[in-house]
């Protein structure tokens, strides 16, 4: 409830300063245009119902910021953590004096505070006063457009509106900037007529001396009341703090054998920062975005359970029991922690990855190609030279995998790893793998074709296919994460691949691949193949060429199995 108080109300702060700004703007068209945006501007906010909405809100969001700031056991933050609080706890000391002199004294003796009078006061007697009030304008809104940013950045919408929404950021301040300057000078001019300055102050019922004390007296108890709230704030911070160090301490292990001790009570992302441990939180510690998460080891059989804020966040991103959120767990037991994401983690991180993607057990095809004599080649050419052929060459069997629905693993050196049927059938995969393996032979003779002028002699691949489970998910560390396979089925596939040598043939694909696949290559030779580490050979066809399986040949095996599988009732 305080989180949604905070964010209504900063909404309707960032609604008045962006009105006030494009009050400003208007400015650039004409003196009339600017008090008639005026007159509309103090319809909405000087009703009963926008008073009430635009101090509430004001004194709800300070005193939410300052709570917030109490609540933080660690005052290690990120730099725009920081300059978003320090932000907010600056607008009310530079908004006191600008409002007591117009909205006070308009109330309390009647000064008509229009935009002539505003302009007197800030550009022509005080222009020092028209900075401060210029930077208050300008600070509030980028308070303001940090939160909005911060809020909206987990939308999955927001990344293709951004630029845009940025854009509207900075041309509004910039504009509210001008037009505050021309009517400033607009009216410096019409100032240096006496009689016109004399009827202006008469209109305007200029506030004397006494209304200038009561400003000034104001404006000095609304400074001691903010600075002695966010004073008691911090002997509250420190009193908390002596209470909790009798406490003891809790120790939190990190991987690699770090550890931190903490006081009872703080979470286990402050604790990370105490202890400059860089720790992923892209919402910055507001329990929304769950890219702080953390996999509990040992001790989790102390930690309380999640609150049902947290469980809705882990519940939305599809996380198992012993996976937490760093921001909301506060130990008070010793207890081993691994994060799960990398501290350069984005907003795409906060939402549910496909369950292939988060680690799963799945039956794949398996394809490994490779380049022939590639290294022999590699040293005959210049690296230019190398790097054109290879990136053709990745790029012809990139296409492939993609037109016929695999999943490109990876490349390695001169060889490409993919994956058919991670979000399909088995026998979809083999059949897809299968379809694959005939255009990456077509590929590669167009490819050759191609580039006769730059090659001594045609490039050659050998193909490996096999069928098998494995665990699949996306694997790495920082930049190089990746989604590939691991298991038997992997290193089976591998060494069909190397054994297309053996055999002098440009494919070699498993046996299991065309029973589930529904093809039969009995034209081909059947051999079995034993590889190290199995109990058992694999039986395989040998096929000279990829492309020697006709298009025609592998529907007709796809029509047979449909014929064989009875229909659903």
């Amino acid at each position: 409830m305080l989180t949604r108080i905070r964010l209504a109300s900063g909404l309707v702060l960032f609604a008045y300063v962006g009105t006030h700004l494009i009050n400003h703007s208007w400015g650039l068209s004409s003196m009339e245009a600017l008090n008639i945006g005026r007159d509309i501007f103090t319809a909405v906010w000087r009703s009963w119902p926008g008073t009430i909405l635009l101090y509430g809100a004001l004194l709800a969001h300070f005193a939410l910021i300052l709570g917030s700031l109490y609540k933080r056991r660690s005052l290690r933050m990120r730099v725009w953590e920081a300059a978003q609080i320090l932000l907010g706890l600056a607008i009310p000391f530079l908004l006191a004096e600008h409002v007591l002199g117009t909205r006070g004294l308009n109330a309390t003796i009647g000064v008509i505070d229009d935009y002539i009078y505003e302009i007197l006061v800030l550009w022509v007697y005080a222009p020092d006063k028209g900075i401060v009030q210029t930077v208050l304008l300008v600070t509030a809104w980028l308070h303001g457009c940090a939160g909005i940013h911060f809020w909206l950045r987990l939308k999955p919408w927001y990344r293709g509106c951004s630029p845009y929404l940025f854009a509207f950021a900075i041309i509004l301040p910039v504009t509210a900037v001008f037009g505050f300057v021309a009517a400033g000078r607009e009216i410096k001019v019409l100032a240096g007529d006496p009689i016109w300055l004399e009827d202006m102050t008469l209109h305007i019922n200029w506030p004397d001396e006494a209304a200038v004390i009561w400003v000034g007296r104001w404006k000095a108890v609304i400074w001691e009341v903010c600075g002695g709230l966010l004073a008691l704030v911090i002997v509250a911070r420190g009193l908390r703090w002596a209470v909790e160090r009798r406490r003891g301490v809790v120790r939190l292990t990190y991987p690699g054998g770090r550890v931190a001790q903490i006081t009872p009570g703080i979470s286990v992302l402050e604790a990370s920062r105490e202890a400059g441990i860089e720790h992923a939180s892209v919402c910055g510690g507001r329990g929304r975005c769950s890219t702080c998460r953390i996999r509990l080891g040992e001790g989790r059989e102390h930690v309380e359970p999640a609150g049902a804020d947290e469980q809705k966040i882990l519940k939305r991103v599809g996380v198992p029991e012993n996976v937490r959120l760093a921001c909301q767990l506060r130990p008070t037991k010793d207890l081993e922690v691994i994060p799960l994401l990398p501290p350069n983690a984005t907003p795409k991180d906060a939402y549910r990855k496909p369950a292939h993607l988060q680690g799963s057990e799945r039956e794949v095809a398996i394809l490994f190609a490779d380049i022939r004599k590639f290294t022999q080649f590699s040293e005959n050419k210049l690296p230019y030279d190398v790097v054109f052929v290879l990136n053709r060459y990745f790029r012809a069997m990139g296409e492939v995998v993609d037109e016929t629905g695999g999943e490109l693993d990876k490349f390695i050196g001169d060889g490409v790893m993919a994956l058919f049927g991670a979000n399909t059938t088995p026998e979809e995969g083999c059949r897809r793998v299968l379809e694959a393996a005939r255009r990456m032979s077509i590929a590669l003779d167009e490819l050759n074709q191609a580039l006769r002028a730059d090659l001594d002699e045609p490039l050659r691949i050998g193909i490996g296919i096999h069928l098998g489970t494995v665990i699949v998910g996306e694997m790495g560390f920082s930049n190089a994460v990746s989604f590939t396979a691991i298991g038997d089925a992997v290193n089976t596939a591998s060494r069909l691949e190397q054994a297309t040598k053996e055999y002098s043939c440009q494919l070699i694909v498993s046996q299991d691949i065309c029973k589930r696949a529904g093809v039969a290559l009995v034209k081909f030779p059947l051999h079995e193949i034993q590889i190290r580490g199995r109990g058992q050979p694999v039986r395989v066809h040998c096929v000279e060429k990829a492309s020697d399986m006709s298009e025609i040949e592998l529907q007709l095996g796809r029509r047979a199995r449909r014929e064989r599988v009875p229909a659903a009732p």
